[in-house]
């Protein structure tokens, strides 16, 4: 991991992203997911809410970071209640 350059915040991400789709996984295979329509509008499965939590959050950091100054903690904050609320609801 040297060669990478990894910093701690950076594998602590990765971990959380690994650690979120193997959960899902195991969701998945003890109660098999039925696919429906919430407020987005389209019919989704879990897997596919998680999918736009994951991406809708990128770009929640990027705006944060490319146009605020606000501090990056605010937009994980945002980040984690959108993609609770998506998965819930959406």
């Amino acid at each position: 991991m040297q060669w990478m350059v990894w910093t701690t915040p950076t594998a602590i991400f990765f971990m959380a992203i690994a650690i979120m789709l193997s959960g899902m996984t195991v969701w998945e295979v003890i109660s098999p997911t039925v696919e429906r329509k919430g407020f987005l509008p389209i019919t989704t499965t879990r897997g596919d809410r998680l999918f736009i939590g994951l991406l809708s959050a990128a770009y929640i950091h990027l705006l944060v970071v490319g146009f605020t100054s606000l501090n990056i903690w605010i937009a994980l904050s945002v980040s984690i209640l959108w993609i609770l609320a998506l998965i819930r609801w959406g």
